[in-house]
């Protein structure tokens, strides 16, 4: 627990968060040309490549991997985040939320929720993995 409470977490957090809004500000403009899953997706490809370069640069400044081996790290931590991201925002937008009644903002929340699940998973992935 007392990783989650460290500058470094704090760090990953806000690079996180840029690379987050980046995610989901690209899913918007995706979705105007391809389906709402299809843009899921390509939005996590553009938030990837961003948190990639911000976490390299500002979070995990200490690793002494190549960029080729901490980038082959960091994608595959990331499939697995993508997964969940995928998973939860196809789960709350084509069931849960309309199951609460919720009719407005479907996919926007759906997707915000979805890119906040794997924060932790990732963190921990590519603390251990990717910049070690």
């Amino acid at each position: 627990m007392q990783q989650f409470m460290s500058r470094q977490f704090l760090a990953f957090l806000i690079t996180g968060g840029l690379a987050a809004a980046v995610n989901f500000g690209s899913r918007i403009l995706y979705n105007q040309w391809v389906a709402f899953s299809s843009a899921v997706i390509l939005a996590y490809l553009t938030g990837m490549i961003t948190a990639f370069l911000l976490a390299r640069t500002f979070v995990f400044t200490d690793g002494s991997q190549s960029v080729k081996r901490s980038a082959t790290f960091f994608v595959l931590v990331n499939a697995v985040a993508v997964l969940q991201t995928w998973g939860i925002s196809m789960l709350l937008a084509y069931y849960v939320l309309g199951w609460l009644g919720i009719t407005r903002f479907v996919p926007e929340i759906a997707h915000a929720v979805g890119v906040a699940v794997p924060v932790f998973t990732s963190y921990l992935g590519h603390k251990r993995w990717s910049f070690k």
